[in-house]
C-alpha cells in the first residue's frame, strides 16, 4: 500500500490538470491541480500516520515544501511556484546526499538503510553518489522543462519522475542485494 501512497498527490495533480479543462477554464487547470496536490499531500499524511502513529521525516519535507510552494501557487495565483519546487527539492535531496559524507562519518544513503543492510563503505559511496546525480539530472530536467516548454509537456515531465525514481530504485535494489547482506539482527536475550 505505501508505494500507491508515494504515487497518489503526483497521480491526482496528473489526473486534476488533465480532467480539469472540463471544469474550469484551461488558463486554471494549474490551480485545480494544485489544490487537489495540496488536499492529497494532506490525506496522504493523515493515512501515514494514522497507520503507523508516525510520519517519515523525507514525506515531511517533500510534503512541507509542496504545501509552502502550492499554497504561494494558489495565493497569489502564479504557477511559477509549483513548477519550480521539484526542481529545488531534488537539488536539495542531490546536494544533501553530495554533502553527506563531509559533514557526517557515513553517506546519507548509509545511514538510511544500514539498519538493513551492510555493506563495505566504498558500496555506500557509490550507492549515495548515484543516487545524488539522479537527484541532480532531475532537478536539471525540471529546469528545462520549466523554463522551456509548455505547461502540458511540465506535467507530463512532472508525473514521469515518479516511475524514473521507482526505475531506478529498483536498479539500486538490485545493485545493493549483489554487495550487501542483511544487517544482523539484535538479540533480543542479550542484555
Amino acid at each position: 500500500m505505501q508505494p500507491f501512497l508515494d504515487l497518489l498527490p503526483v497521480l491526482a495533480f496528473f489526473a486534476a490538470y488533465n480532467l480539469g479543462g472540463h471544469f474550469v477554464a484551461d488558463s486554471e487547470r494549474i490551480y485545480l491541480a494544485t489544490e487537489v496536490l495540496l488536499a492529497v499531500t494532506v490525506l496522504q499524511i493523515s493515512i501515514q500516520w494514522l497507520r503507523t502513529r508516525t510520519v517519515s521525516k523525507m514525506l515531511l519535507f517533500s510534503a512541507g515544501l509542496a504545501l509552502v510552494f502550492g499554497g504561494l501557487t494558489i495565493y497569489l495565483h502564479d504557477d511559477r511556484f509549483i513548477v519550480w519546487k521539484p526542481t529545488l527539492l531534488y537539488g536539495l535531496f542531490g546536494i544533501a546526499m553530495i554533502v553527506s559524507p563531509f559533514v557526517s562519518d557515513r553517506p546519507l544513503i548509509q545511514r538510511l538503510f544500514e539498519h538493513q543492510l551492510r555493506a563495505e563503505p566504498r558500496i555506500w559511496r557509490i550507492t549515495n553518489l548515484g543516487w545524488s546525480l539522479m537527484w541532480l539530472f532531475l532537478a536539471g530536467m525540471n529546469a528545462v522543462f520549466v523554463l522551456y516548454f509548455s505547461r502540458d509537456a511540465w506535467v507530463n515531465w512532472h508525473t514521469a519522475n515518479t516511475p524514473i525514481v521507482m526505475a531506478f530504485g529498483v536498479a539500486q535494489g538490485f545493485w545493493l542485494f549483489k554487495h550487501t547482506e542483511p544487517a544482523e539482527a539484535p538479540d533480543p536475550d542479550h542484555r
